[in-house]
C-alpha cells in the first residue's frame, strides 16, 4: 500500500504562484506513474497533470500545460506540481495520485492511490 501526502497549498491572489508537494511512503516510488488531480466545488475531479518514474515523460491537460509543471526527486520520494499565474477558475482540492501501469489516462479509476489532497485557493 502507497501512502502519498500533501502540502503546500492555501490562499493566495490571482496571478500568484504555488508549488504542492507529494511524498509517497513506497521505496519503490520510481516504478510508478505520479500525477495530480482536482476537483473543484460541485465538479468532478479533473486530470491535471502525471509524469513517469523516470521523469523523461509528462502530460498536461490542456487548460494548465503553459503554467503548470510537474516535477519529481526520487532521492526523496516525492513529486512536485508547480503552478504559475494562477487563475480563480484553478480553486480546487488537489490530490497526488500514483497509478502502477504505465500511460497517463485521465480517468480517476486508473490512478491505484490517492493522497488526502490539499485544498488550493485563488481569490482577491
Amino acid at each position: 500500500q502507497v501512502e502519498l501526502v500533501e502540502s503546500g497549498g492555501g490562499l493566495v491572489q490571482p496571478g500568484d504562484s504555488v508549488r504542492l508537494s507529494c511524498v509517497a511512503s513506497e521505496r519503490t516510488f520510481s516504478n510508478y506513474i505520479m500525477g495530480w488531480f482536482r476537483q473543484a466545488p460541485g465538479k468532478e475531479r479533473e486530470f491535471v497533470a502525471a509524469q513517469n518514474g523516470l521523469g523523461t515523460s509528462t502530460h498536461y491537460s490542456e487548460s494548465v500545460k503553459d503554467r503548470f509543471s510537474i516535477s519529481r526527486d526520487i532521492t526523496k520520494d516525492a513529486v512536485y506540481l508547480q503552478m504559475r499565474f494562477l487563475r480563480p477558475e484553478d480553486t480546487a482540492v488537489y490530490y497526488c495520485v500514483a497509478r502502477r501501469s504505465g500511460g497517463f489516462p485521465s480517468s480517476p479509476a486508473s490512478y491505484d492511490y490517492w493522497g488526502q489532497g490539499t485544498q488550493v485557493t485563488v481569490s482577491s
